[in-house]
């Protein structure tokens, strides 16, 4: 983990209030893995205190840029939303574990699942995966037609079946009820009711879910982001959403 003071090079609202910003480091490294994120101070004051958890939407090593996709709609990222390019982006980073991607090898399938601001990281796994010969397939779900994004960007890498609550863009209803069964694996990023309903998907090798957490230190220390281990009857077992995970594999945790 290091302290990152990044060149905003760009800025762009992609979708109803939500952002694409691009930083420049040149720490900017292929340490940054898909499923970790960054914690990043919004503002130059101490209001907000705290820093914003934002995952890892793309790297590129080469030009030593980060992607990071949000949605403004608190405090803190409506600050960050006002910043301009050239800017000074104050970031931690890379933080906590992402997702096995050592583990998937070439002529396996994976579905790639994700509910609303839960899309982005799977996008730099999904480009993780291709290099290595593994068959992607996407669903993503957001609550109507103004919030979706980066479908074309997906359809680049492999099918991409979309969903709305509403039926406004895609299918209606939801992720579940687009999915087959024959996956090795199965990732998902997104709120706590959709990964639930994914805990129980038959992968043949593995399901990975990575959890939305509201944290304090992003580091493990202040225990803001705790969740209990699953079937523990002390419930005295947890788990830091910030530092063990925020990918768990499925039934690790209690959602």
């Amino acid at each position: 983990m290091r302290q990152l003071k990044a060149e905003l090079v760009s800025q762009t609202e992609i979708a109803y209030s939500i952002f694409e910003v691009i930083v420049y480091h040149e720490a900017i490294d292929e340490q940054f893995q898909p499923g970790q994120f960054v914690h990043v101070k919004a503002g130059n004051g101490y209001d907000p205190l705290l820093r914003r958890p934002i995952s890892i939407c793309h790297i590129d090593p080469e030009k030593h840029l980060l992607t990071m996709i949000y949605r403004a709609e608190g405090k803190g990222t409506r600050l960050l939303a006002k910043m301009v390019p050239g800017g000074v982006v104050d970031l931690l980073g890379p933080l906590g574990q992402g997702f096995p991607v050592e583990s998937v090898g070439a002529g396996d399938t994976a579905w790639l699942v994700g509910g609303g601001i839960g899309v982005p990281p799977l996008y730099y796994l999904s480009e993780e995966l291709t290099k290595r010969g593994v068959t992607v397939k996407h669903v993503h779900g957001f609550q109507t037609e103004s919030v979706v994004f980066y479908e074309e960007k997906f359809k680049a890498l492999g099918p991409v079946t979309i969903t709305t609550a509403d039926g406004s863009y895609g299918e209606k209803g939801f992720v579940t009820t687009q999915l087959d069964h024959d996956a090795d694996y199965l990732f998902a990023c997104g709120p706590s009711p959709m990964l639930r309903a994914l805990e129980s998907y038959p992968a043949k090798k593995g399901v990975y879910l990575s959890l939305e957490q509201r944290m304090g230190c992003g580091i493990g220390a202040c225990l803001a982001c705790v969740c209990h281990v699953q079937g523990d009857e002390t419930g005295l077992a947890y788990r830091k959403v910030c530092s063990d995970g925020p990918v768990f594999r499925a039934g690790e945790v209690v959602l």
